[in-house]
């Protein structure tokens, strides 16, 4: 008997769960010092670690749950998740907004901060498979194909990047513009957006020479201009690329940790990484996106429906954007941003949207496998079956034995 499975992507599964496994124990690994010296953190070297933990089983809780949505059966609501999201960005500018790092880009509800950029990423990808699922045929009009998503991109990117949070919105805006080209709508329009959102950029940066923006253009093209000062988080990153060496010190044998690099458990958590397991650990590190990347991309091709398939691409895109960006701000290669490394970064937000999402991606899989068994059904090939229906058959079997047997001792008996 052929046997398949409808479980979802193996690879997928296991390349998420190397890198929540690795994600815990870095975060605790750069943590350490920083929870141990603090009286924030009550001088408790394994605050982070508890959390990061406690968020990861969340996070699996979140992609079991979203594993098993029909999120195309409920497609309906993504313009009132999105309208949800818009609100939440909205509600940052009124007290309920929390200041941090010189910006509002988190609000508290009880004992959790919630990110509501975070919300809108995945939002924005729902409603954009909705909307060019509905409205598939006019797709390249200018009014009814491109209009309102541009709209509401450029509401969004104005929402987040006023908290200040360039690259939130520019991440966001990557990942819409990304799925309208995907969608099949006029690459003349995408080509248009994008030169006037990089000018506009442009002349935001330029137009105010001492807003952060500006300063961090200036750190990325001179970083060692102010090394002690403005810049410094740019160059104990890079420092600690470079004590890392080829294999790197070892775990726990990072030093820049030691309250040298800021914020080491979570945007620059790749420096630390670099440190103690050198070029070669982080070469593995991007083999792990890469091979994660490439399955999310294979899940997103052979989906069965065009929601399902935009879908997929959309969060397939989200993650190769942030590990771009984060990496790339580490090594200097673009300008300092306020970027999460997936699964790997200390952040509640962060880990349960990410695996949120992979939980979305196997719910893409699995349908993908039912359709091809019942293909496989349909072709004449009666012997195929799954090893769920394979279980529900041995349990039935067992049941039917067990009954069997009760019914011949009571026939002893009497």
């Amino acid at each position: 008997m052929r046997r398949t499975r409808v479980f979802g992507d193996f690879w997928l599964i296991a390349v998420v769960l190397t890198l929540l496994l690795i994600g815990v124990g870095m975060v605790f690994s750069a943590s350490y010092y920083t929870a141990l010296t603090s009286s924030l953190y009550g001088n408790d070297p394994y605050y982070f670690l508890v959390r990061a933990a406690a968020w990861a089983v969340f996070g699996l809780v979140a992609m079991v749950v979203l594993s098993r949505f029909n999120f195309e059966k409920w497609a309906w609501c993504a313009p009132l998740f999105m309208l949800f999201a818009v609100a939440l960005l909205g509600l940052l500018f009124t007290p309920l907004g929390e200041m941090r790092n010189y910006a509002v880009r988190s609000m508290k509800l009880g004992p959790v901060s919630v990110m509501p950029g975070e919300i809108a990423k995945l939002a924005a990808i729902w409603f954009v498979a909705w909307y060019y699922t509905k409205y598939e045929k006019k797709t390249k009009t200018f009014l009814v194909g491109y209009v309102p998503p541009l709209a509401l991109m450029g509401v969004c990117f104005l929402l987040i990047y006023k908290q200040p949070n360039l690259s939130t919105a520019l991440i966001l805006c990557g990942i819409m513009l990304a799925m309208m080209f995907i969608a099949g709508t006029r690459i003349v329009y995408n080509g248009a957006v994008v030169v006037l959102l990089g000018a506009a950029v442009f002349f935001l940066i330029v137009s105010n020479p001492e807003s952060e923006h500006a300063h961090r253009l200036i750190g990325y093209l001179d970083p060692w201009s102010d090394a002690q000062g403005e810049f410094y988080q740019t160059v104990q990153a890079l420092l600690a690329l470079g004590a890392g060496g080829v294999f790197g010190t070892g775990l726990g044998g990072s030093v820049s940790k030691a309250l040298y690099l800021p914020e080491s458990q979570t945007d620059y958590i790749f420096a630390i990484i670099g440190e103690e397991f050198g070029f070669v650990g982080c070469i593995v590190l991007l083999l792990l996106y890469l091979v994660l990347i490439w399955r999310c991309t294979l899940i997103s091709l052979h989906a069965t429906s065009r929601h399902r398939m935009l879908v997929g691409c959309g969060i397939t895109i989200m993650v190769a954007l942030q590990v771009i960006l984060n990496v790339g701000v580490v090594t200097n290669l673009v300008p300092p941003t306020g970027v999460t490394l997936p699964f790997i970064s200390y952040g509640g937000n962060a880990m349960l949207l990410f695996m949120g999402s992979m939980g979305i991606m196997l719910n893409i899989s699995r349908d993908t496998a039912r359709a091809d068994l019942a293909a496989l059904r349909a072709s004449g090939e009666d012997n195929v079956i799954d090893f769920a229906e394979e279980r529900k058959m041995r349990k039935k079997k067992k049941r039917a034995n067990r009954k069997a047997a009760d019914t011949a001792a009571e026939g002893a008996e009497a």
